[in-house]
């Protein structure tokens, strides 16, 4: 018996944002499918509109498991994670002992296909430019959250949405630049103005 894809469907069970008061709750696994769909898309946008040849499926598996690790270690708020250096030191480490752990539970011979998928390769110039896709796209999931509060009445993530989209934006990533400007004002309006 192996415990591998049991222990991803739990993913559903690890709520985010603990910290605030949410209008609905959003746990690591909607989080995950929506940040693969972005970072998907902020490839495409590279391929087509800025003439790149990044590799969009890469980008999603990347993104669908960026935050598998948060199983065992549960959903550390931003403002602890990234307190100081020491912290966001130990947290890496405890991360990459999560997903050690996690692909323990493969078998041997299904284990190297998941590797990639929880340690992407940082040395190669075209996996670091996906990695800051998937960083951008967390981002923005984050950023579609705090819009989707605000919408609700629930100002408890103004501040957060204004530091997010900041932080976007310095990031300099063109693909992000053009999803923000293209795509991202549909997300305030109704499912009736969506479909008109």
């Amino acid at each position: 018996m192996n415990n591998f894809y049991a222990m991803l469907s739990r993913m559903k069970y690890i709520n985010r944002w603990a910290l605030m008061r949410n209008s609905y709750t959003e746990n690591i696994s909607e989080h995950s499918l929506e940040v693969s769909i972005l970072a998907h898309a902020l490839a495409i946008i590279g391929n087509k509109r800025l003439g790149k040849t990044l590799d969009a499926d890469r980008a999603a598996v990347i993104a669908m498991f960026h935050d598998a690790t948060e199983i065992i270690t549960g959903d550390m708020p931003t403002p602890i994670k990234y307190f100081n250096s020491d912290i966001r030191s130990a947290f890496k480490d405890i991360e990459a002992g999560a997903a050690e752990r996690l692909l323990s539970l493969l078998p041997e011979d299904l284990r190297e296909d998941y590797i990639p998928a929880f340690f992407p390769n940082k040395e190669d110039p075209c996996e670091a430019y996906l990695l800051k896709l998937v960083k951008a796209a967390d981002k923005l999931s984050a950023l579609i959250k705090c819009r989707e509060e605000e919408k609700m009445g629930n100002h408890e993530f103004s501040s957060a949405g204004k530091t997010l989209y900041t932080s976007l934006i310095k990031m300099e990533l063109p693909e992000a630049d053009i999803f923000i400007k293209e795509f991202l004002p549909a997300y305030s309006l109704t499912l009736d103005e969506l479909q008109s």
